[in-house]
């Protein structure tokens, strides 16, 4: 694991030399002028983020590992960073403390929120990169299959929420951004368990999770629940958790009602097919794109408004780095560079202490360790995403 992993399986990789003569007749990189930005940016937020560290090595709070975890990612995720050198001390310690909050089932919370603080705290593990913290992320990937549902008629998915995963516990339902989480970093983490060291290893049931996946989407021909709409305004999009959505009902002109599909969770389902590896040209990862590009802006959370809005970015930059888009095409024909219009909104939206904060404070986005943290994550995921970056 001596190497920087970056946050999707789609990432362009690096490019290992560079041949004069062909340098020569190379078009320019269109995207050189923002990569530098793009760095000096990450590095002010990383800065800032670094100043709140407190000196037992854990952010914000103890109770939320999970502030922890993403201010960490964001650390090691910089361009800047030497994958070859050892870590900056503050930031092991930060690592280390985070295995100290690892429980007997291999958990790492403290106060509930199992999943969300376990599947974080095992994306940054393996962001890290360090061969110490394996045995914990092996721990941590065993906790989260757990923590996926099959209640019921075992391997039947009779319930909608088999195949998901919700905040731990099985808890009274599962949703698609618990289970994004864990499917995230079950996918990046999976080369720690591949080369056999820590013998035969669980898995999720990834055929239950695609079922669930397709449960909360918008698209009749894939959907068993009778919510699912193919209406116009939200055919292809995804909702929070079936027969759920947080943006809420829209009454159709046959007179039906539609749950309404939005934008954040939308790029979570985007990201979860791509890492159930399903193909480019499945009905369902099509259907999302599409609803995509019909409601690009990034000017608001699509059917959320402000609320989610920096979650929305974030996840708007792993999903299309890892469905390989390089251009979103738009309901009017034309395509949009996501990466320079994304970069460009969260460089504008600094502020000048480095930090980044949403006006709107549902979900915790008044909070601007876990919204800065969000915003570095997305612009390092666009940089380490461009195609023969530097």
């Amino acid at each position: 694991m001596k190497q920087l992993l970056v946050s999707t399986l789609g990432a362009t990789a690096l490019v290992a030399s560079a041949l004069p003569a062909a340098a020569q007749d190379a078009p320019p990189n269109p995207y050189l002028s923002l990569q530098q930005e793009m760095k000096l940016a990450i590095a002010r937020g990383n800065e800032w983020l670094a100043q709140q560290q407190k000196e037992q090595g854990w952010w914000d709070t103890e109770d939320l590992p999970a502030l922890t975890a993403l201010a960490l990612t964001a650390a090691v995720r910089d361009p800047a960073v030497d994958p070859a050198k050892e870590l900056p001390e503050s930031i092991a310690k930060g690592f280390e403390w985070l295995k100290e909050q690892q429980k007997e089932d291999g958990g790492i919370y403290n106060k509930g929120l199992g999943v969300y603080n376990t599947a974080t705290s095992v994306t940054a593990l393996t962001a890290g990169g360090r061969d110490v913290d394996e045995p914990a992320i092996v721990r941590g990937r065993k906790y989260l299959i757990g923590e996926q549902w099959d209640i019921g008629k075992a391997k039947e998915t009779d319930n909608a929420n088999d195949g998901g995963i919700g905040y731990g516990s099985h808890n009274d339902h599962t949703d698609l951004s618990n289970t994004y989480l864990a499917i995230e970093a079950l996918a990046l983490s999976k080369q720690v368990v591949d080369d056999g060291n820590f013998g035969d290893q669980p898995d999720l049931d990834w055929d239950a999770a695609i079922t669930f996946l397709s449960r909360c989407q918008n698209l009749e021909a894939t959907n068993d629940q009778e919510w699912a709409s193919d209406d116009e305004q939200n055919k292809g999009g995804f909702i929070y958790t079936p027969g759920d959505s947080k943006a809420g009902e829209v009454e159709l002109p046959d007179g039906r009602t539609a749950l309404r599909s939005y934008g954040s969770i939308s790029y979570a389902g985007l990201l979860s097919l791509v890492y159930a590896k399903l193909e480019p040209n499945d009905a369902r990862v099509v259907a999302v794109k599409e609803w995509a590009g019909k409601n690009w802006t990034l000017d608001e959370n699509p059917g959320m408004g402000l609320q989610g809005l920096y979650y929305y970015y974030q996840a708007m930059s792993k999903a299309l780095a890892a469905a390989k888009v390089d251009k979103l095409p738009l309901a009017d024909g034309k395509a949009v560079d996501w990466r320079s219009d994304l970069a460009g909104k969260l460089l504008a939206t600094q502020k000048s202490d480095g930090s980044w904060i949403n006006e709107n404070g549902r979900w915790m986005e008044s909070n601007p360790i876990l919204v800065t943290s969000y915003t570095v994550m997305a612009l390092e995921q666009i940089y380490h995403s461009i195609p023969g970056k530097p």
